[in-house]
């Protein structure tokens, strides 16, 4: 379900810097007109830390996460696993006892920030009148926060997929505040392919029944069927053929007979449940409003715009030191456009690779191989 942010939760600058590691907070960043218009009076984003921050400021590291993700990275003192548990955490590659950790959930979202399911000051919910997010407005917005909390300059800024276009974006945008950044399995531009992919998704939301214009709020119900069917072919995109092919190959779920009837319905194949159960955790945990806002943001992502070239917008980046890492079988972010971003810095960087049949979802699975890159090049071991 959306979370319904109101100003009684913001916290005051003052209060920013303390709190347990692992721990939902939120605060006002102010008013923000966006990039292609539309304004919004008050915007709060929704973080969690980890670690101290250094008296100099030096050891903050931010960490971006993908479409679906929120600012629960790692446990700390919650009591739920972190979406990049064992990689950020004491002693793991990004180090929370010598790091301050933070991570912010992206403006349009639907876990602590301000999103389509937040009340505006009638105390109703925007839904269809929420205006269009970039990447460079989250950015912006972030880098308010950054402000709030002491940090004049990040250590590193970190992020995969999604994540890794908002890093790249981040350092682009305010190159002299970014010391190191990591883009992982990710690109400086979203291409057609991925465009494509993404438009059937935001279609199967907006053809929902239940949809009503973004405007389902106080609905019975909600458009449940057509986030599940863009979860269903998101997740094909995230995992590779080899993967789903020795996981699932040709067979039928236990006890259903995908080639006839069974009690009146045909049953299913192991990957057909398998994309069921899917679709059916992230209904119960995301809404379909910011679903459409956060992957319109990124069929709008184009580190470029607002610049003479992308060559030009990359060398911004001339005094930031770059890593680029790939997904070895990413079909979605294919490692040739990790290759095009890598060779178009100012200072051309080879590309690091994680090895694993997965597919997209390796640089969730498998970011431990990366370890020794980055305690080389970026953390300093």
């Amino acid at each position: 379900m959306a979370s319904i942010v109101t100003t009684e939760d913001t916290l005051r600058a003052e209060e920013l810097a303390g709190g347990q590691d692992g721990i939902l907070r939120r605060s006002s960043v102010g008013e923000h007109r966006f990039e292609f218009g539309g304004y919004l009076p008050e915007v709060e984003l929704g973080f969690e830390t980890w670690g101290t921050l250094a008296a100099d400021g030096s050891n903050a590291v931010l960490v971006m996460h993908a479409l679906t993700g929120d600012a629960h990275v790692a446990q700390g003192d919650s009591q739920s696993d972190g979406w990049w548990e064992g990689f950020v955490g004491p002693g793991a590659t990004i180090d929370t006892n010598e790091y301050f950790v933070v991570s912010i959930n992206m403006v349009g979202g639907c876990n602590g920030s301000t999103g389509p399911a937040s009340l505006d000051e009638q105390a109703v919910p925007y839904g269809s009148r929420f205006p269009f997010v970039t990447i460079k407005d989250s950015v912006r917005l972030e880098a308010r926060l950054a402000k709030q909390l002491g940090i004049d300059s990040w250590h590193a800024v970190i992020g995969g997929s999604m994540g890794g276009a908002r890093a790249l974006e981040y350092a682009v945008q305010f190159p002299q505040q970014v010391k190191n950044l990591v883009v992982m399995a990710s690109s400086a531009q979203a291409t057609a392919e991925q465009i494509a992919f993404a438009q059937v998704q935001t279609q199967s939301i907006r053809l929902d029944p239940h949809f009503c214009n973004g405007d389902y709020y106080g609905n019975e119900a909600r458009p449940d069927a057509g986030l599940g069917l863009a979860r269903r072919l998101a997740h094909i995109t995230y995992r590779s053929e080899a993967e789903l092919e020795t996981r699932f190959s040709r067979n039928p779920q236990e006890g259903e007979k995908p080639t006839g009837q069974l009690d009146g319905a045909r049953g299913r194949y192991q990957v057909e449940s398998y994309l069921d159960h899917q679709a059916s955790k992230l209904v119960n945990r995301f809404d379909a409003n910011s679903y459409l806002v956060l992957t319109e943001a990124l069929m709008s992502h184009d580190v470029a715009r607002g610049h003479e070239s992308l060559e030009a917008a990359l060398a911004r980046l001339a005094k930031v030191n770059v890593v680029v890492a790939a997904v070895t079988s990413d079909r979605l972010y294919f490692p040739v456009q990790s290759v095009k971003l890598a060779s178009s810095l100012a200072k051309p960087k080879p590309v690091h690779y994680i090895d694993s049949p997965i597919g997209h979802d390796g640089f969730l699975t498998d970011a431990k191989q990366l370890d020794g890159v980055l305690r080389t090049l970026v953390f300093g071991d």
